[in-house]
């Protein structure tokens, strides 16, 4: 009998449970100085799927570094936090923004180790299973968006808890953004100046350089693809500016519209940072800001203004979300 009792003792030292695996990932997470991680991320929100390498840099305790960069390297931008505040870079404009915000602590992403164990702990109702290699959860995000995107599956590794992969589901289980870490390490070292703003935006502009100007080239209007219900079309106009053209569409429904401004950006000739209100916006395949009820982002040398009356957080962030040239949607 004693030797029943040991076998079904010993059988059960080596698993673990959700708590354990939890209460391990919170502590690592606590006791790090820092990582560096690399990853894929893949958006498959329209026809043809995006693919973005991701280099994270964290530093404890609240000094971050992301940079996004799309499969072809000709597109980058990096979001800084240090202690003067939160940062949106675009070396090819040569544009920084600065942001009063508690960045990445109010919402979920998808690349960030703290934000992954934040979501897993947090939710009381996630599902836990173990594999050969892996520990993997699902639970509810934290987005700011979050009926598009309320389900996550995360994946860390067994041995080191690192982050695997995740992958971020909307409401029928459609997996819309996939990140998978190919490596990441833990307390490394920094050099100097790593989360400096001009220090990072003059090493960008080595890899992505600054965009010519762009006053003579004609404007490619760009058009939303996400319907709204009763919302439609209902104008269109060119506006000649002593800057280049600027683009006006009107959309309109019953008690529901929103207006939609497209300019070519222009390069920036001096670095300055330019403080703005409202919140840093992931849109997926740019970072924006959100003021109320507006979303302005820059992509591929096209400026975009959105604004709503009467339309949801969720409503907006899935127009701005619809909008890219002709083949990418």
């Amino acid at each position: 009998m004693l030797t029943l009792v040991l076998m079904f003792a010993l059988a059960g030292c080596g698993q673990k449970s959700q708590t354990d695996v939890v209460d391990a990932l919170t502590k690592k997470m606590s006791e790090i100085k820092g990582y560096k991680a690399e990853a894929k991320m893949t958006l498959k929100m329209g026809s043809e799927p995006q693919e973005y390498d991701v280099e994270v840099w964290y530093e404890a305790p609240s000094n971050y570094r992301v940079n996004l960069k799309n499969a072809q390297k000709d597109q980058s931008q990096i979001i800084l936090r240090n202690k003067e505040g939160v940062f949106v870079l675009t070396p090819a404009l040569n544009k920084s923004f600065r942001f009063q915000s508690e960045w990445p602590k109010n919402s979920s992403q998808a690349y960030l180790y703290e934000s992954l164990v934040m979501d897993v702990s947090d939710d009381k109702d996630a599902t836990f299973k173990t594999t050969d290699n892996s520990y993997v959860f699902e639970s509810k995000t934290r987005y700011q968006n979050n009926k598009m995107l309320p389900l996550q599956i995360v994946e860390f590794d067994k041995k080191t808890l690192a982050p695997k992969r995740v992958e971020v589901m909307d409401s029928d289980r459609n997996t819309l953004v996939e990140v998978k870490f190919e490596k990441t390490s833990f307390n490394p070292d920094y050099a100097k100046g790593a989360f400096d703003v001009s220090k990072n935006m003059t090493g960008a502009q080595l890899e992505v350089p600054v965009m010519s100007t762009q006053e003579d080239v004609s404007l490619e209007v760009q058009y939303p693809t996400a319907e709204i219900d009763g919302v439609v079309l209902a104008g269109e106009k060119m506006i000649e500016t002593d800057e280049g053209q600027k683009a006006v569409l009107t959309y309109a429904g019953e008690d529901k519209e929103y207006t939609l401004i497209e300019n070519n950006s222009k390069v920036v000739k001096e670095a300055a940072v330019t403080t703005v209100t409202g919140e840093p916006i992931d849109l997926g395949f740019t970072v924006g800001h959100m003021t109320g009820n507006s979303i302005s982002w820059s992509y591929e040398g096209t400026d975009f203004m959105l604004a709503g009356k009467n339309l949801t957080m969720e409503e907006l962030l899935t127009v701005a979300k619809s909008v890219a040239p002709v083949g990418e949607k």
